[in-house]
């Protein structure tokens, strides 16, 4: 039979091992971010424009990003709260990183619920009428980055 003392201090070494075990997850992702935010080049050679990309995360039958992200896009009503919020986007992460969260969110976050905007190999689940398209063009997804990159946090926040 366990003794109180000795059940605390097996808890408390299991607590101290799962702590351990998700900063050492924590170190590995931010060092494959690191490797993966390398200046993504650009998909196309048009720079995006940040009113079409606001336009498209706005877009509930495009983008579909509200539906788990919240945004600042005060007219659009019932907003997601699954995903990170969109605002101060342009000061989370780089140019490269929001490419490749949008190209292929999986390399991040290889669990993430996230759909691959600009991915058409390994991937489940993909209807009949989909398979091998991606759901954003090129262009739609330079123009989402150009607009995720204007979201900046005010100063001092």
């Amino acid at each position: 039979m366990l003794c109180w003392r000795t059940l605390f201090i097996r808890i408390a070494c299991a607590c101290i091992c799962l702590q351990a075990q998700a900063q050492a997850q924590t170190q590995a992702q931010t060092k494959g971010q690191a490797r993966l935010s390398m200046d993504t080049p650009l998909l196309t050679q048009e720079v995006g424009d940040a009113a079409r990309g606001r336009a498209i995360v706005a877009n509930r039958q495009l983008g579909l990003c509200l539906l788990c992200h919240t945004g600042p896009i005060p007219e659009e009503r019932f907003q997601g709260n699954l995903a990170p919020d969109l605002a101060g986007a342009g000061d989370r992460w780089s140019t490269g990183q929001l490419r490749l969260r949008l190209v292929d969110p999986s390399r991040f976050n290889p669990a993430t619920i996230m759909p691959a905007y600009f991915k058409t190999e390994g991937l489940n689940r993909v209807s009949a009428a989909l398979k091998g398209k991606t759901i954003l063009s090129a262009q739609q997804i330079e123009d989402v980055i150009a607009y995720l990159e204007t979201l900046r946090n005010p100063a001092g926040n």
